[in-house]
């Protein structure tokens, strides 16, 4: 069982920067995938970023190319989400998921373990 503690997130204006971080309990980190989603009121949950076991890998949804960057640190057993330039449309909670199966996933059911979730609020 892999518990996954999100962290980082607050509010921020548009044009602000958050660092979103997920700590992972599980010693063999690096046998994971991992992705972060985000769920906005009313809305599905959905895939904002992912990255490969290595890190080598990584897949950016097309609303945070260019604003967005996925990282992780398999000693620190952690996976970052740096958010620049920050939108009112950012505005969701932010889940970390880990992903056991080869490759990166690209939906919910991908995804084995996910944490509890981190409120980021963009004021406009």
């Amino acid at each position: 069982q892999v518990q996954l503690v999100d962290s980082g997130g607050g509010l921020v204006q548009a044009g602000g920067s958050l660092r979103l971080s997920c700590a992972a309990s599980e010693r063999t980190f690096s046998n994971y995938a991992m992705g972060w989603f985000r769920q906005a009121p009313g809305k599905e949950r959905e895939l904002v970023v992912a990255i490969s076991r290595s890190g080598g890998y990584t897949y950016y949804a097309d609303s945070v190319k260019g604003r967005f960057t996925i990282s992780r640190d398999n000693a620190k057993n952690t996976v970052y989400l740096q958010m620049n330039s920050l939108k009112p449309e950012d505005t969701a909670v932010y889940y970390c998921a880990a992903r056991s199966g080869y490759g990166l996933g690209f939906s919910q059911g991908n995804y084995d373990y996910w944490g509890q979730g981190t409120q980021v609020t963009v004021s406009s």
